[in-house]
């Protein structure tokens, strides 16, 4: 068993749209060793078996090697404090995955909204620990968010709130997996900014992240891509700055810290943003500079957030 100074360590799981992270956790919020799974391409009657074998088999292993205090996880969509009550990104409904786990795995287990999650991490460890006022969103497969008002995350009683990705921005839109029409998700998501350019482009979802980053940072005003890809990120961006409005609008918040897969685009995107943000006509109280931050934890804070 890996002990120092006969220490207890802390099991942070990150459930994902796409996959799910476990991760061992130290008491000051450092993962100190990992493991992940994909869940791309697995069908939603299988969902919950992968999901569950999968932690189960990390939990037990991890138990032989260090001296585990809890579990907690971070899962997409509405959660209360022992059932996922929707999330629609992972076709689950109503799943009592605690009383499931429990079957299992011998230890104390909790579970809260993922972006939550993640905003709790990067306001104690990250880029927002000097801030008391907060509006954190992830930009991934959907959209999550939390609000932090005087380093608390804002209560909204029995049901978490801030399901940020189901704010409307277009009446009668695009279809959402929630049944509703329009969700900002559906439109500023990294998932939908990553499609509709693979689309315009002319490629599939073979073509990776990475391979689509790297194009945009070396596009070159001669390249029959870059109007391409100008227009659909300057589409993607009027999107996201609309939301973010809506939201400074209701909050005015200190700082908007955004993780997810953005922050691997931040370097092609955030710039952007901010100029959308400042330079048009969408905010109440008009400033010349906006506070955002990209996650510095990156998809850790998922694990590390789901254990605080």
């Amino acid at each position: 068993m890996k002990e120092k100074n006969n220490l207890f360590y802390k099991i942070g799981i990150d459930l994902g749209g796409s996959h799910i992270a476990i991760g061992v956790v130290d008491g000051k919020g450092k993962i100190l060793e990992k493991v992940e799974k994909k869940l791309k391409g697995i069908i939603t009657k299988e969902v919950k078996k992968v999901i569950e074998d999968t932690i189960i088999e990390a939990v037990n292993k991890f138990k032989e090697e260090y001296k585990i205090l809890e579990v907690g996880i971070a899962i997409p969509g509405t959660v209360t404090k022992d059932v996922v009550v929707k999330s629609v990104n992972l076709g689950l409904k109503n799943y009592k995955i605690i009383e499931e786990l429990k079957r299992k795995i011998d230890l104390p287990i909790k579970i809260r909204n993922d972006a939550k999650c993640a905003a709790i991490a990067e306001s104690t460890y990250g880029s927002l620990k000097q801030y008391n006022r907060v509006l954190f969103l992830t930009l991934g497969t959907g959209i999550g968010g939390a609000v932090i008002i005087n380093n608390k995350l804002l209560d909204t009683g029995d049901l978490p709130g801030c399901e940020i990705g189901h704010m409307v921005i277009e009446k009668d839109g695009i279809d959402c997996n929630c049944g509703r029409k329009g969700c900002f998700e559906k439109y500023a998501s990294m998932k939908a900014f990553k499609n509709n350019l693979r689309k315009a482009l002319g490629y599939d979802e073979t073509f990776s992240g990475k391979e689509l980053f790297a194009m945009m940072k070396n596009a070159k005003k001669s390249d029959k891509e870059y109007k391409i890809i100008e227009k659909v990120k300057k589409e993607y961006i009027e999107n996201l700055g609309l939301g973010i409005a809506n939201l400074v609008n209701i909050f005015e918040p200190e700082a908007i810290g955004i993780g997810g897969s953005f922050v691997y685009f931040g370097e092609v995107l955030l710039e952007d943003l901010k100029k959308e943000l400042v330079s048009k006509n969408l905010l109440f109280n008009p400033r010349k500079e906006i506070n955002i931050q990209t996650a510095v934890l990156g998809n850790e804070a998922g694990i590390i957030g789901a254990i605080i």
